[in-house]
């Protein structure tokens, strides 16, 4: 069964992460002839414009666009936190769905194995992947900053973690979501709407401390990548709070998806 859903969700996988690395692979080649002197002072001269609050929503008053890891601990690391915040709510949404979908759901209720053994199986494998993802896309980056040039290893060691923070909750809120569903394409917008607004909370809550409030609704304020580059450490409290969302979402998806009709 787990070898069927490894097999399964393989090729969604490739496609996602050949995504993220083959666009990283162009910054990181064309960075060294992108930024020079003249540019350098361009790009210090726009960042004079833009309001501070605006900087910070990006963390670019933290870290100078200057070299290829001042824009992954800036842009970069918001791009990787989106992508692999909607490759988790897509996976999440679909793992289950896609059984009734091609109508293999009648196969799996024929054996003797119960609907719980079939999420769990589903549960694992997803999870497995998207730690997959992480790493293999955290050593791509690692071994680009090698040759590159200098960086803070601890700091981009921390980083390369946080994106995890987000895509499990992702991934377990967006599988509660399915199990109230049949079809798979009525989760698409549902999963990527999820995605986006958090994403626009996230960012709405730095311009002003009016709204900052904002943050307490968006997901993305568990990856806390400020506190990385600023402490050089992981907020075990983020942490913990990501645990406990991952892990209520996946037992409600449990008691729901065992009541679930299913077709």
């Amino acid at each position: 069964m787990i070898k069927r859903e490894f097999k399964t969700n393989f090729k969604s996988f490739i496609i996602w992460l050949s995504i993220l690395i083959i666009i990283f692979l162009i910054v990181y080649l064309i960075y060294p002839y992108i930024i020079t002197d003249d540019t350098m002072k361009s790009l210090d001269e726009m960042m004079k414009v833009f309001p501070p609050e605006l900087l910070k929503a990006f963390n670019m008053d933290l870290a100078s666009i200057n070299s290829a890891y001042g824009w992954l601990k800036s842009e970069g690391f918001m791009f990787i936190l989106i992508i692999t915040g909607i490759y988790s709510s897509m996976l999440g949404s679909s793992v289950v769905l896609k059984e009734e979908n091609d109508k293999t759901i009648e196969y799996l209720e024929s054996l003797p194995i119960k609907r719980s053994n079939i999420l769990t199986n589903k549960i694992i494998v997803s999870i497995i992947y998207i730690i997959l993802m992480v790493v293999i896309f955290g050593i791509f980056n690692y071994v680009s900053l090698l040759i590159s040039g200098d960086f803070n290893h601890r700091e981009y060691i921390l980083l390369s973690v946080t994106p995890l923070f987000v895509a499990l909750p992702f991934f377990s809120i967006n599988l509660f979501i399915s199990t109230f569903l049949h079809k798979t394409r009525k989760t698409i917008g549902i999963s990527l709407g999820l995605v986006f607004l958090s994403y626009v909370l996230s960012v709405l809550s730095e311009l002003s401390t009016k709204v900052e409030f904002l943050k307490y609704f968006s997901i993305y304020t568990l990856a806390d990548t400020r506190n990385v580059i600023t402490n050089t450490s992981i907020n075990s409290v983020m942490v913990i709070i990501s645990l406990i969302i991952t892990l209520i979402f996946i037992l409600a998806s449990y008691i729901r998806y065992n009541k679930k009709e299913l077709i």
